[in-house]
């Protein structure tokens, strides 16, 4: 997770590009929660910029969100004026700050990869109520529906060790591990302990296959332009700019980085896209990720 906390991470452009959760999935985990929550306390772990916080307030009575990101907290700050949400700087690592069983429901979006559950586990079960609930979920890897050519391009590009294209190294060596292998394993290796925990629930979706409401729970129409600017708040391409200051992007300027590059295959591959010319950011494709939820309830 420490990518974001690089200098050259922009978290207003992390809150403008990543996808939105939609009121399904939100539905899945109130629904398994189902003690009632307005009394309660709600944790969010890895809060980001507070999408998540300000989405469920209305079904708690206060939220505790925390971030280990400055820049994140920063634009969670700037973007909420709900005085019941606190959002702090922090790790679910340490939840030293919290008395036992102050949590009725602990959440993380996007985030639980990161974690490091020797210490997690046994910091949740110690502030989470007996019959509270965790909820952890996330996505990865969107697949391009109907344009499977350039959705390999794209994965040959984000995932590719060695050169990619000539004189161009791939942005695989620069994800942080093991987290992003634990997240594009939709973190089966995650298990709560049986010590702790019960009613374990997980509901999984591979890109690209067929699902439930449930299960395939981010699957949207977006322009190009718009996965355009989702690509680019990929931490492995934060960390690749980082490591080749000299490869400028043709938005700033330059010849082109990894990703002008990418593009240029990209539009190739699909004759539609290659004859809008320089309009190519407006036509539309459906993104279907790779989600995972991974509930469980405090014994």
């Amino acid at each position: 997770m420490a990518t974001f906390a690089r200098p050259t991470f922009s978290a207003k452009a992390y809150a403008a590009f990543r996808p939105t959760y939609p009121p399904g999935l939100f539905r899945t985990v109130l629904n398994y929660h189902q003690l009632p929550a307005f009394s309660g306390t709600l944790l969010d772990l890895g809060c980001g910029h507070g999408l998540i916080a300000r989405y469920l307030r209305p079904h708690f009575k206060s939220v505790i969100a925390i971030d280990p990101s400055a820049g994140m907290i920063a634009q969670a700050q700037q973007t909420t004026t709900d005085p019941d949400i606190t959002f702090r700087q922090g790790s679910a690592e340490d939840l030293s700050f919290l008395s036992d069983g102050s949590v009725d429901m602990a959440v993380a979006g996007q985030a639980a990869h990161w974690f490091d559950y020797s210490k997690v586990w046994p910091n949740l079960a110690r502030v989470v109520r007996s019959g509270g609930t965790v909820a952890f979920w996330g996505y990865k890897d969107n697949v391009l529906l109907g344009a499977e050519r350039a959705t390999e391009i794209m994965e040959h590009f984000v995932y590719g060790f060695g050169e990619v294209a000539p004189g161009v190294e791939g942005m695989g060596p620069y994800w942080q591990q093991p987290g992003r292998n634990i997240l594009r394993d939709l973190l089966r290796s995650v298990r709560p302990p049986e010590a702790d925990w019960t009613d374990v629930k997980r509901l999984e979706h591979e890109p690209g296959e067929d699902g439930t409401e449930e299960t395939c729970w981010l699957r949207m129409k977006m322009k190009l332009g718009e996965v355009e600017g989702y690509l680019k708040t990929f931490s492995c391409y934060v960390a690749w700019k980082d490591a080749h200051p000299d490869a400028k992007s043709r938005a700033d300027g330059g010849d082109g980085d990894i990703l002008d590059i990418m593009w240029d295959r990209m539009i190739d591959a699909v004759p539609e896209w290659k004859a809008m010319g320089e309009q190519w950011r407006e036509a539309e494709v459906v993104n279907d990720w790779g989600t995972y939820i991974l509930m469980a309830r405090r014994r």
